[in-house]
């Protein structure tokens, strides 16, 4: 079958790809370069030539300085006064620069749009670099899918495959759609859904998600959902509008701009005007320190690298697996005061395993399991399952006979000429079998043989390998921790008691378990924290939506819960709660660093420029310099 050897050509054509957009990069800023290195060197040209061969050539040269690297600025000045935008950092930077060349200072006004121009370009690549930890998970969209038909390979559009048709995967392919394997064998690099870099292996009847990379063998998939519903593009619709929700410290600096831009002008014409007509001062003087203030105001710091703080954060949660779907839930994250879980598909499995087998009246442990197993031979049920895989030896249909399903009750059969019934308490009732009581039936498998009571098998949800981690991680945070599940009591006191939980509620139908947020809600709001609630089912959609920061396992979770949810977990491991709110922590510390150190710098240069003290040169490092400060800092979060 030659189908294997293609992937070849798909490696050179993924290499080819990339050099195309390496090419694109690097265009793109030797593009952005050139006018900065134009303008720069007429900048120094007429430095140099301004002394010996006078303010004509000055003129010349600086001008075209001037226009080269200011005209992005002036432009855009222009435009926002025209709609109606009149206060922002290019309506600063165009009235101080031209000022300056009012009052005969070209130079100065040059160097101003130039490291202004410089500190642009910096503030482009750091977002940049912020910016493709997002777009790394864009890239997993597979964009062709190898369709079988018959004897013949067809190369098609993910989404023109139906559900039921069988795709071909090769090696160093992306999985094009959700499936389940129907013939080979392989393992799965799923790090760019999950975060995960240990390969997962797949075989006969496992599930591939879309946007996996099949590492070595030849996969067949039939397909169980189409694209628009496979995990990668719902993936791909959480992270798309995760930078259209702004939290509410971003949008008071931006509030924040529109107001103090005006302040800082009126006190320029204050600065202006005033001294010259009160004392008599010299007004060139005054003119050249209101300029230097307006210079050393402009927010462009702030405005650029709060945002850009957000957005790192929201990328580097992504790069661990965490999808934030808006940055106000980084600020509520760092808030956070309680966390609630819930059991199943959470801190446990979800899946049965036999945790203890019970004999009695002469049967062994092991005669109770293979009966168990032979008489649940036939059944999918996941406790039968369960039951079968502990028993672990092949099971010999021929020694089963008249097996008979008792709804709601259990199974009787023949096992090697003996009557075995096996179900749950009720169907001992029924039956009239003596036997003991047991506080949890709803996880006990009993046995009766030949009419007597033989044992019962004690069936439990696993829990999961971090959870016990998990749950001492938010403690040693200083954050409650409790449970909401709709399993009964017991078996969630069993949970409680294995985990370390300060608290849990159980039987609860889902309308229940928002009236028991709802408390710790109140509670959590009191002492100025949030409350994180994490869960995976459809029954935790309500509760999800209600909670603060609501948290959905991805990898298993309902789609209901996965869209309700503000945070979601693509490697369903409940230790990336205290991950997720520790990067919340970390950017909003972050951020608020950088909003001090912004205003302290400009508290300080603007009072120095209003007495006289700095210079427009002065004015243009601290605004450059605090805004390249801010930036670095704000790319902290991003590497975290």
């Amino acid at each position: 079958m030659p189908w294997p050897m293609a992937h070849e050509d798909q490696a050179v054509k993924g290499c080819c790809e990339q050099n195309c957009v390496s090419d694109q990069s690097a265009f793109s800023l030797s593009r952005e370069l050139i006018p900065i290195a134009a303008a720069a060197s007429l900048f120094v040209i007429g430095l140099a030539w301004a002394g010996p061969m006078g303010r004509m050539v000055e003129l010349a040269v600086m001008i075209p300085a001037y226009l080269i690297s200011g005209w992005g600025v002036l432009n855009t000045a222009g435009r926002n006064i025209l709609r109606g935008r009149l206060f922002d950092e290019n309506f600063l930077m165009s009235i101080a620069t031209i000022g300056a060349i009012c009052i005969g200072e070209l130079p100065e006004a040059v160097a101003v749009m130039l490291f202004f121009q410089i500190g642009e370009l910096f503030q482009g690549y750091s977002v940049g670099r912020s910016r493709r930890s997002i777009q790394a998970l864009l890239q997993v969209k597979p964009d062709r899918a190898n369709l079988m038909v018959g004897d013949q390979l067809i190369e098609v559009d993910p989404n023109s495959v139906k559900v039921g048709d069988q795709v071909l995967v090769r090696p160093g392919e992306k999985v094009p759609l959700d499936g389940d394997v129907v013939e080979g064998r392989s393992s799965l690099d799923t790090s760019a859904l999950t975060g995960e870099s240990q390969p997962r292996s797949v075989q006969l009847g496992d599930k591939a998600l879309a946007g996996t990379i099949n590492q070595s063998g030849v996969l067949v998939l039939q397909v169980i959902r189409p694209f628009k519903e496979s995990s990668v593009a719902k993936i791909l619709q959480l992270v798309e509008s995760a930078a259209s929700r702004k939290a509410p410290t971003e949008k008071l600096i931006t509030s924040f701009a529109r107001i103090y831009t005006p302040i800082v002008v009126g006190l320029a014409l204050l600065v202006a005007v005033v001294p010259p007509l009160v004392v008599q001062a010299n007004p060139i003087e005054w003119l050249n320190r209101a300029l230097v203030l307006l210079v050393i105001s402009c927010p462009c710091g702030l405005v650029i690298s709060i945002p850009l703080g957000y957005f790192g954060g929201v990328g580097g949660a992504a790069r661990q697996g965490i999808l934030v779907k808006g940055s106000m839930f980084l600020d509520a994250l760092s808030k956070v005061k309680s966390v609630v879980f819930d059991k199943t598909g959470t801190l446990t499995q979800g899946c049965f395993r036999v945790a203890q087998v019970i004999s009695a009246n002469g049967f062994s442990g092991q005669q109770l399991l293979e009966l168990a197993a032979m008489a649940e031979s036939q059944s999918t049920h996941p406790v039968a399952q369960s039951i079968k895989q502990a028993y672990g030896a092949p099971i010999d249909s021929s020694r089963i006979a008249a097996v008979e399903e008792i709804p709601g009750h259990g199974i009787r059969a023949q096992v090697n000429g003996h009557s075995v019934l096996i179900g749950n308490d009720r169907l001992l009732h029924r039956d009239g079998i003596v036997h003991e009581a047991c506080a949890v039936d709803s996880t006990v498998v009993h046995l009766v043989v030949d009419g007597q009571y033989s044992g019962r098998i004690l069936i439990a949800d696993a829990i999961k390998p971090d959870a016990v981690d998990a749950v001492s991680s938010l403690h040693k945070r200083g954050i409650d921790v409790s449970m909401l599940t709709g399993d009964s009591h017991p078996v969630a006191q069993i949970i409680a008691d294995q985990l370390g939980l300060d608290g849990f509620r159980a039987d609860l139908l889902p309308e229940e378990k928002v009236d028991a947020l709802d408390g710790v809600l109140r509670s959590a709001h009191q002492a100025g924290g949030t409350v994180a609630y994490v869960g995976d089912g459809i029954n935790d959609a309500p509760v999800i939506a209600r909670a603060d920061v609501g948290m959905a396992m991805g990898a298993l979770g309902s789609d209901a819960a996965i869209e309700t949810a503000d945070v979601v977990i693509m490697t369903d491991a409940p230790s990336q709660v205290a991950k997720a709110i520790d990067i919340g922590k970390r950017t909003r510390r972050i951020i608020l660093q950088n909003i001090a150190m912004a205003l302290s710098v400009k508290g300080l240069f603007i009072a120095l420029a209003a007495f006289g003290a700095a210079t427009l040169w002065s004015a243009v490092f601290a605004d450059v310099g605090v805004a390249l400060l801010a930036i670095l800092n704000a790319s902290r979060v991003w590497r975290s």
